[in-house]
């Protein structure tokens, strides 16, 4: 049995840091794992940005509610689904992602969790675990699933490398040039084509 693991931001939904930060004219909060490697450097300084401007979670949710999976994303996961186990491993916190989950058709999703206050001011994050991404795909293959991963970030990387076939998606040129190791594709289509070609390389080991 494959699993397929994708990541969500970028790869199935828009990228919300991106959407908030063009709602609230903030450019600062535009960047993203595609441009920060280090993940707690990146949400410090989001957070930060956040209390300066006196914004938190509510503010967030609400643009949030305004956003729509990418076209093409449902009927691709549809399309996995028929092929592979889905799994999302991202980045994001339930706190965001959670609507997109519906529509979706709710695939199984693992991400982290955010600490807000009783004014909805963010305070904290709280990450599943260390390098949460790799690490799933570890023990995914310690229960001997054979592993096909996409994204689209730094943060992917290392999940990418980890499984037995990974695929930059969407993937920016800084990203795509850095790891030439991984085939890029930028459509659905294409991406379903990465799939089924990991999936017949995989099944050959």
């Amino acid at each position: 049995m494959e699993i397929a693991c994708l990541d969500l931001e970028g790869v199935l939904i828009p990228e919300i840091w991106i959407a908030f930060a063009e709602k609230t004219s903030i450019e600062e909060l535009k960047r993203t794992t595609r441009d920060e490697p280090d993940y707690d450097v990146l949400m410090n300084y989001r957070l930060d940005l956040l209390r300066q401007h006196g914004l938190g979670l509510n503010e967030i949710q609400e643009v949030i509610a305004t956003l729509k999976p990418l076209d093409g994303a449902l009927d691709f996961v549809n399309w996995l689904r028929e092929r592979f186990q889905v799994v999302i491993l991202s980045d994001t916190f339930y706190d965001f992602a959670s609507p997109f989950m519906k529509q979706l058709g709710y695939p199984t999703l693992l991400c982290h969790k955010l600490e807000a206050d009783e004014n909805g001011t963010l305070v904290n994050y709280h990450l599943r675990q260390a390098n949460p991404k790799r690490q799933a795909i570890v023990g995914f293959k310690s229960m001997y699933y054979r592993t096909i991963a996409a994204g689209d970030s730094y943060n992917d990387t290392t999940m990418l490398a980890e499984a037995d076939a990974g695929i930059l998606f969407h993937a920016p040129d800084n990203v795509i040039a850095e790891f030439p190791q991984f085939p890029a594709v930028h459509t659905f289509d294409d991406l379903k084509q990465e799939f089924l070609r990991a999936s017949i390389r995989t099944l050959e080991l």
